[in-house]
């Protein structure tokens, strides 16, 4: 499956992003904005502009900029809100029917009336085209939608689930215009007609143009702007590095090393290029095969969670730009909680190691391979694994190596089950507690690690699946973090944060870095 949830980790210089918060990159735009367009460069590509098969970073914000939804999340919010849909509800107490009213006098960007049958259609070819690379894999739950007349739509779903909101404001959620494109094949033209705020003008490998979409009418503030373009770079840091010290793109938004952000730092003055720091729901695991002969081994995992100094990872290899974690549901997640630290607690400790091993019947020295990938989940990846194998060594119990293969080939030894430890890097579609947790150790879940768990796919997931108050769910999802934590069939390591590197006189950016994974075009000025 082609998870748009392996986005890679782009690190920062800890020193550069605290006390940034404040500057050039982060005032509100409004009577600062000058109406420019503004130029945005990032080393991801946009694979599709077709909602049916993107399911890749890139793609989602040429999605959440161009097409509308029926709901949103707010800058800074995690709870969906109305925005093409004037309001929507579950009708029944099961959260299997879903109702929404559209807005009166929505229109496509090229003046096609946006009517419930657009809707209908969007979710209909979604489902029909089942793109390897789109977002249908998202709604297995949806059953039909219906069409009562041109301002309602009613889902049904096959079986409960209160996370479909959350799942509409995404771009899974964006609404196609009937007319513009084919119920049975995807739109290859590179073009775009949706509702959003922008419009595509132009895309081809080196670009995409967005201007504003004067029919737009929607939750997002009026634009500060006249338009975005997105240069892409192609994973390459250095090109992307000039480029913003030139002044040839106003932001830098993923793609720049360490390094290369300790450069731009020390080039430029206080007037210059500065670091915004945003909060980001991204996570890292190692994840164990419960299969294999060392790794399916309960003991051999419990002496791992012992020997991990996440807090030297993040000094030593990322530098300060993650946090520490010590949970499957991040912070800043209603469900959150420690389970983790509570376990196993935050200093590495040889003597609780060795007792594990020794429970399991192990003398002598554990010998491991974990297994790693270069760059999908950032360029430290191998660094930062070949740190965790020297943490195991040192404690004398362990004989730890690194492999690291072309993530292609990773992907195919993990489904096999030839890995008995890996690493998975994992940002979510919605932000929600569902998104951390039924992708992982629901049926048929998507680490392919051979672990399953009654108790949570029997009861858990169904239960917070079904219970539309999401603050209800906290103390299921606290027991499913707390049997995780048991049988370690993963062991969580960091949570991200976001970050990029603005221009001189570029305002809006924090409004465009928070855990909905959603970049805000229409936030972005120059002044």
């Amino acid at each position: 499956m082609n998870m748009r949830n392996q986005w890679p980790v782009l690190p920062i210089v800890a020193g550069l992003a605290s006390g940034l918060l404040t500057g050039c990159g982060t005032q509100t735009g409004g009577s600062d904005g000058d109406g420019s367009t503004v130029v945005l460069g990032m080393s991801d590509d946009v694979l599709a502009t077709d909602p049916a098969s993107g399911y890749d970073p890139g793609s989602w914000m040429l999605f959440n900029n161009v097409f509308q939804s029926l709901l949103s999340f707010p800058k800074g919010g995690t709870v969906p809100e109305p925005d093409a849909a004037k309001d929507c509800s579950f009708t029944d107490q099961q959260t299997k029917v879903y109702r929404c009213t559209l807005k009166d006098g929505l229109t496509f960007s090229n003046g096609d009336d946006l009517t419930s049958e657009d809707v209908k259609f969007s979710f209909d070819r979604m489902l029909k085209i089942n793109d390897d690379n789109g977002p249908a894999v998202m709604f297995p739950m949806l059953d039909k939608v219906e069409t009562p007349d041109a301002r309602t739509v009613v889902f049904t779903l096959n079986v409960p689930d209160a996370t479909f909101p959350s799942k509409l404001a995404s771009g899974a959620g964006s609404i196609v215009d009937h007319e513009e494109y084919d119920a049975d094949s995807l739109r290859e033209d590179g073009g775009a007609v949706g509702s959003g705020p922008y419009k595509l003008d132009s895309f081809d490998d080196d670009q995409a143009v967005f201007s504003v979409n004067e029919n737009y009418r929607g939750t997002a503030a009026d634009a500060q702007n006249k338009g975005v373009t997105l240069k892409f770079f192609g994973g390459d840091q250095k090109a992307l590095k000039k480029s913003l010290l030139d002044g040839d793109i106003d932001i830098a938004y993923r793609g720049l090393t360490a390094g290369d952000i300790a450069d731009i730092d020390a080039a430029t003055d206080t007037e210059g290029a500065e670091v915004v720091e945003g909060s980001s729901a991204e996570v890292q695991h190692l994840v164990f095969n419960t299969d294999d002969p060392v790794a399916g081994k309960l003991g051999v995992r419990r002496a791992i969670a012992h020997l991990i100094d996440r807090e030297a990872l993040i000094r030593d290899v990322y530098e300060g730009t993650a946090d520490p974690l010590y949970s499957i549901i991040p912070a800043g997640i209603a469900g959150h909680n420690t389970a983790f630290f509570d376990r196993y607690g935050a200093s590495p400790s040889p003597a609780k190691a060795a007792a594990a091993l020794k429970d399991e019947g192990l003398t002598g020295k554990v010998k491991l391979t974990l297994w790693s990938t270069p760059s999908r989940y950032g360029p430290a990846t191998d660094q930062e694994l070949k740190a965790v194998a020297a943490q195991l060594n040192a404690s004398g119990l362990f004989d730890a190596d690194v492999k690291s293969v072309p993530f292609d080939q990773y992907e195919k030894d993990i489904a096999a089950g030839k890995y008995g430890v890996y690493v998975k890097g994992w940002v979510p579609d919605f932000p929600d507690a569902d998104n951390f947790t039924a992708p992982f150790f629901g049926e048929g879940n998507v680490l392919a690690n051979n672990y399953t768990n009654k108790t949570i796919t029997g009861t858990l997931i169904p239960r917070t699946a079904a219970q539309s108050d999401r603050t209800a769910t906290d103390a299921d999802y606290s027991t499913l973090q707390d049997i995780v934590a048991e049988e370690l069939p993963v062991l969580p390591i960091w949570q991200a944060k976001q970050y990029a590197v603005v221009g001189e006189n570029v305002y809006g950016l924090e409004n465009c870095l928070d855990a909905s994974t959603v970049f805000r075009f229409w936030e972005l000025s120059k002044g």
